[in-house]
């Protein structure tokens, strides 16, 4: 076999794999969601116009994605999704910049430890994590309860169910996906360039906003992403812990798919949802890629 015949056969490995679990799902969604929900098995009408039993046609319909802007149901949810995840990522940086920055200035010895801590909660299921902390803010949990014996409250403060309980929710799940990234940027950065900032006159903030954050974005960037793209479309965080006044995307998918049974308008739901975070994605990869060039 060629070189140029093995170079085809180990990229041909990644692009079927591609399409095998990435495309034909994709068209698979696209396709119901360009049809009609009826009561039949499938519980939506045939993409292609039969005649005889021989294809003669498309039938698609665009009345879903039209339901879809005109109801404000599905706008607000859209953004009330947007606006969750927003913040939530946002909130992730805040926290998980710090966390990545003394990892990566840690001892040698003491990085490894220090990561295990951070990815310690993966090792056990996300819905037991999730209880656990409906535990803690519950009225008789052990916030409220702490509060009491101090003196400090008369009665049980409401945690739970609020808009405060999802984004604690939603950073606790996936602030190690905003430390990982940074984490692996930072680490790389030499420290001669802070030498550098220090003997021309840079004080240490000066320098951290001059040549370690600069040099970081594409880590802030990255743990961005896996943040806000998984935060967009959560429902098990917003179901247990925000109560039902607690609006995003995923709870109108879980409705429209699992109890009004309409299939056609829950996967225009996911198609939508799908365009939405492909726009920061191409951002992300329009910015690193000018970033690659200046380097």
């Amino acid at each position: 076999m060629s070189a140029k015949l093995r170079r085809r056969a180990v990229l041909a490995l990644p692009w079927l794999w591609t399409v095998l679990f990435f495309f034909l799902p994709l068209a698979l969604v696209v396709k119901i969601s360009l049809a009609t929900s009826q009561l039949s098995v499938p519980p939506y009408s045939d993409f292609f116009a039969r005649t005889n039993g021989a294809v003669t046609g498309i039938r698609a319909n665009l009345d879903n994605y039209g339901l879809l802007f005109s109801d404000a149901l599905y706008v607000k949810a859209y953004l009330s999704s947007v606006k969750i995840a927003a913040i939530s990522t946002v909130l992730a940086l805040l926290l998980g910049y710090p966390m990545a920055y003394g990892i990566a200035h840690a001892a040698p010895t003491r990085r490894p430890l220090l990561l295990v801590l951070v990815t310690l909660p993966f090792w056990t299921s996300f819905l037991v994590r999730i209880y656990a902390w409906m535990g803690i803010l519950r009225p008789g949990g052990t916030i409220n309860t702490a509060l009491q014996a101090l003196g400090l409250i008369d009665e049980p403060l409401r945690l739970l169910n609020t808009p405060g309980a999802v984004y604690l929710g939603i950073v606790y799940a996936y602030l190690p996906f905003m430390v990982l990234p940074l984490y692996a940027r930072l680490e790389k950065q030499d420290p001669a360039l802070l030498e550098a900032a220090a003997d021309l006159g840079a004080r240490p903030w000066q320098a951290f906003l001059r040549v370690t954050l600069p040099l970081s974005l594409p880590g802030v960037l990255a743990g961005c992403l896996l943040v806000f793209i998984p935060a967009v479309g959560e429902f098990v965080i917003p179901e247990l812990m925000g109560g039902p006044d607690t609006l995003m995307i995923g709870r109108v998918l879980w409705n429209e798919f699992f109890t009004n049974h309409d299939w056609p308008l829950s996967a225009a739901v996911t198609v939508l949802l799908l365009i939405v975070l492909v726009v920061p994605v191409a951002l992300f990869q329009t910015v690193q890629a000018r970033a690659e060039k200046r380097l």
